[in-house]
């Protein structure tokens, strides 16, 4: 008789359509902006909302409500009859149970439009989509069904005019304080926005030969972008102009790149390349934008890639469907999930408060695996290692005696 074949975890789930980008949503944020306020009600009354709020946010909340959690999904089958749809996907996942929802809380249809790649706004603006020609801004939205309120997306009146009929864009790119966007084009052009009014900062025609990929350091200051198979450049964006290149070596091809921030405030860019034994990890020197180290991380070609808010752990999606997590200090793999997906990993992003990745795949499926307390994980090695001294000791004590227990 066969082997059974093992049932897939909770935090697993596929929802019928390849996906190319993933997010959280930034719910504390949004409820803010979705906070319901009826204008015909007195200035007493609404003194007496406000304080009722005050003292609920007082109320202590469980640390990881499942309806606070929720991930944007985005993919699609693309033009043609394939009957797979293009969609923007919401759904909720819940710490406590550990478990992904089965089914979208929410689905907004694009018809033929794929959204190849996706921004979420952090301060809780919106979603703005790549399609094939154009870019085209979501609003979050608020729909009352009996007594509860849904969450969704709808178009928005928001119309991205310098967007349109720009070709497909490939990266895309808030900075951390949402007042800059950046969007990088497959025809290699590079443009910079003042978010959300949309004025120009920087237009650079002939960035790359093929931009694809971009992201901003945390205090904003500097922009760095990947080309296809070219050399990593960065940008002043206060100047808008190109303050350094970042070659590649021997067979390097940068994949992605990613800024975090150490506990000491020093800044770090770590670029995950793609070589000819695999995946390295490639670390630079914000200051003097030299390499400082490079070291191989896994024999699979790496397909996606970033780092925790919390500058503790990379994630790297792999060509084969693993996942790894890689501690940021010494570039040790700590976590391996083999076979997270069936397919490529095309998408992974942390959580807000780096306790959760979501990783998602051309398979359709996306999945949440759970940050393990490192504290936790050390103390249990200590332990062990612990143990085996004394067992050493122990060892040592009666071969010096030339006695043996077991022969006593």
């Amino acid at each position: 008789m066969g082997k059974s074949r093992e049932a897939d975890p909770q935090s697993l789930q596929k929802y019928g359509v390849p996906l190319y980008s993933a997010a959280w949503l930034p719910y504390k944020e949004l409820r803010s902006k979705l906070q319901p306020r009826d204008d015909h009600v007195d200035s007493s009354k609404q003194q007496e909302q406000q304080q009722q709020e005050e003292e609920e946010e007082k109320i202590p909340k469980p640390s990881a409500s499942s309806h606070e959690h929720y991930v944007v999904l985005a993919g699609g089958g693309g033009e043609g009859s394939s009957g797979i749809p293009n969609a923007v996907l919401l759904s909720c996942f819940d710490f406590s149970s550990n478990s992904l929802s089965s089914q979208p809380v929410a689905k907004l249809g694009l018809g033929s439009q794929l959204p190849y790649r996706m921004v979420v706004h952090p301060g809780g603006d919106g979603v703005i989509c790549a399609f094939p020609s154009s870019c085209r801004f979501f609003d979050w939205d608020e729909v009352k069904d009996n007594e509860d309120h849904k969450l969704g997306l709808k178009p928005s009146k928001k119309v991205l005019t310098q967007l349109e009929d720009v070709g497909q864009q490939l990266a895309l790119a808030f900075n951390s304080d949402s007042s800059v966007l950046a969007v990088g084009g497959e025809d290699g052009n590079l443009r910079v926005f003042k978010w959300p009014g949309m004025e120009i900062i920087l237009n650079e025609t002939q960035a790359h030969a093929s931009l694809k990929d971009l992201c901003f350091s945390p205090d904003g200051k500097f922009l760095v972008s990947m080309g296809q198979r070219d050399l990593g450049r960065v940008w002043d964006v206060t100047s808008s102009t190109a303050v350094a290149s970042l070659p590649k070596e021997n067979d390097e091809i940068f994949a992605s790149c990613r800024f975090s921030q150490k506990s000491d405030q020093a800044q770090v860019l770590y670029i995950a390349a793609i070589t000819d034994k695999g995946s390295s990890i490639v670390t630079w020197n914000t200051s003097s934008w030299k390499r400082m180290s490079s070291k191989h991380v896994a024999r699979e070609p790496v397909s996606s890639f970033n780092v925790s808010p919390d500058g503790k752990l990379l994630a790297m999606g792999m060509t084969q469907g693993d996942v790894l997590l890689v501690n940021s200090t010494n570039l040790r793999v700590q976590t391996l999930i083999r076979k997270a997906h069936l397919g490529i990993v095309t998408a992974l992003a942390f959580s807000h408060d780096s306790r959760a990745l979501v990783s998602a795949s051309m398979d359709s499926s996306a999945r949440v695996t759970l940050i393990e307390d490192n504290k936790s994980a050390a103390g249990g090695s200590s332990m062990q290692i612990i143990i085996f001294i004394i067992i050493l000791a122990i060892a040592a004590y009666f071969l010096k005696n030339e006695v043996l227990p077991f022969l006593v």
